[in-house]
């Protein structure tokens, strides 16, 4: 299979519980990511020429591959603002680290594998649903250059779980750059760990961020978990991502999207958007999440403060003048998004007027209720030939208003010495054609779930996994939803 090598299984009993997967009845098969099992390095005699049945053992837990040291992690959190001292992995299982064929060290984690001592009552299982949300939002974003935890493997389990209603169980195989979260670091600093924090953070800054080392690490550790946080969500905006629970336990130190559960993508552009049924109050709204991203920042720098300095208002300030770049890296990251969607050259300064005109263009697009995968595609036609205008100026309610608006972006493009075709191209590059409609989600899920039929899973998984790829013949899954075809609610896979 893989060769393990697990450096967090070897940090102090207190960060986490050894525990095995729960078996289960029949496992099988439903995905298996080959290409990125030969990318972990799977050995040609084992894992990459398994037939489906062992796969289905392997990824159901029900066989512990050798190397592996299966474990649960210990973190805490902020879920909605509210601080809960214990979480951890309640129905996710480690099973250990392997060094890929890149030289990068990744996690490889059983999700839905059974109880653990952090379950909190729970079953410790997955349900089909959420599981195919998760393999398929996950390599959408892989695919969409959006810095992600992947999806290995799907099981199905052959057993039941009861959520509202009974349902089919299933496990995923996530692979991450690692499970450490700013809970982790909150879980330790809530019990007065200060060794543990430390430990934490070394180990942290050595694993993601090597570079930075020689100076104080936790200091070193929060500036590179702020860069690398900024331009996360940074990308996130540039497809239109609303992760739905930005709670600190679902914030990754590496700066890779993680837990993708009540997760959505943007039909129509509305700064306001919410998906998840339990964000009653749009904490996690669409162009929210940058705030919040520096509200669970805050928390990482309250977690690390005993460490910056001896002395606390030393310690306050250092953290102060960390957190205050967040800003600026930010700005500077999603306005390097937008004007690579808008079509102006990388190689460009950044002119002044940039950032106004995303601003007036997004504006419009909100009050007119414009699809924005949709206009930002057509737009690639625009900036090839006005003769594509009207296609995109036919998705506002108010036709003039994007003809207004292309006319100072036309204004803007003229001061680049770029040839209208290979502009079209890069902007092709960056403004996808397909994501993973929410709508298109759901009919998979319900497919799989209500007929056991995994063929439109199949189909919707290689649509999204190429999303910048001109496919006419699959071009209804560019469309926005009909009416009745709108999702206005997701949910938790708990």
């Amino acid at each position: 299979m893989f060769r393990f090598d697990n450096t967090y299984a070897r940090l102090p009993e207190r960060f986490f519980a050894r525990v095995a997967p729960t078996p289960v009845r029949a496992p099988r098969l439903i995905a298996f990511n080959r290409a990125l099992a030969a990318e972990l390095g799977a050995r040609d005699d084992s894992l990459a020429q398994s037939d489906d049945a062992s796969l289905a053992e392997i990824f159901s837990g029900n066989r512990i591959a050798d190397g592996a040291e299966p474990i649960a992690l210990a973190y805490a959190g902020h879920q909605f603002g509210s601080f809960v001292p214990q979480l951890g992995d309640g129905r996710a299982i480690l099973l250990g680290e392997v060094v890929d064929v890149h030289g990068a060290r990744r996690d490889v984690q059983l999700k839905g594998a059974g109880r653990t001592p952090f379950s909190r009552g729970g079953d410790g299982r997955a349900a089909l649903g959420p599981v195919l949300r998760e393999y398929l939002v996950s390599e959408a974003m892989a695919a969409l250059g959006v810095p992600t935890t992947r999806a290995l493997a799907a099981v199905t389990t052959g057993e039941p779980v009861a959520r509202e209603e009974v349902l089919p169980g299933a496990i995923v195989t996530r692979v991450a750059a690692s499970h450490l979260r700013i809970g982790t670091f909150q879980f330790f600093a809530a019990r007065a760990d200060r060794d543990a924090v430390s430990a934490l953070a070394s180990y942290a800054l050595a694993r993601h961020y090597p570079d930075a080392r020689g100076g104080n690490d936790a200091l070193a550790l929060l500036e590179r978990v702020i860069d690398a946080q900024a331009r996360l969500v940074a990308r996130w905006l540039g497809v239109g991502f609303i992760h739905g629970v930005m709670n600190t336990d679902n914030t990754s130190i590496a700066g890779e999207t993680i837990d993708y559960g009540p997760c959505a993508f943007l039909d129509e552009y509305d700064p306001e958007k919410t998906f998840s049924s339990i964000d009653r109050f749009g904490r996690y709204a669409f162009m929210n999440q940058p705030r919040i991203a520096l509200w669970n920042l805050t928390r990482l720098a309250e977690a690390l403060l005993p460490l910056f300095a001896e002395d606390e208002s030393e310690r306050v300030r250092l953290a102060q003048e960390r957190l205050a770049r967040f800003a600026g890296a930010f700005e500077a990251a999603y306005t390097a998004v937008m004007r690579r969607k808008l079509g102006l050259a990388e190689r460009d300064d950044e002119r002044e007027g940039d950032r106004a005109l995303v601003a007036d263009l997004l504006e419009r697009m909100a009050n007119d209720r414009v699809d924005y995968t949709l206009f930002f595609r057509r737009l690639c036609d625009s900036a090839e030939s006005e003769a594509a205008d009207a296609r995109a100026a036919a998705l506002f309610a108010n036709e003039g208003a994007f003809r207004s608006w292309a006319e100072l972006w036309r204004e803007r493009l003229a001061h680049e010495d770029v040839a209208p075709s290979a502009r079209a191209a890069a902007m092709r590059r960056h403004n996808p054609m397909f994501v993973p409609r929410n709508h298109r989600v759901e009919e998979v899920i319900a497919a799989a779930v209500e007929r056991a039929d995994l063929a439109p899973f199949e189909v919707l998984l290689d649509v999204v996994t190429r999303p910048y790829d001109e496919r006419p013949e699959l071009a209804r899954f560019a469309e926005p939803p009909n009416e009745d075809e709108r999702v206005h609610a997701t949910f938790c896979g708990t």
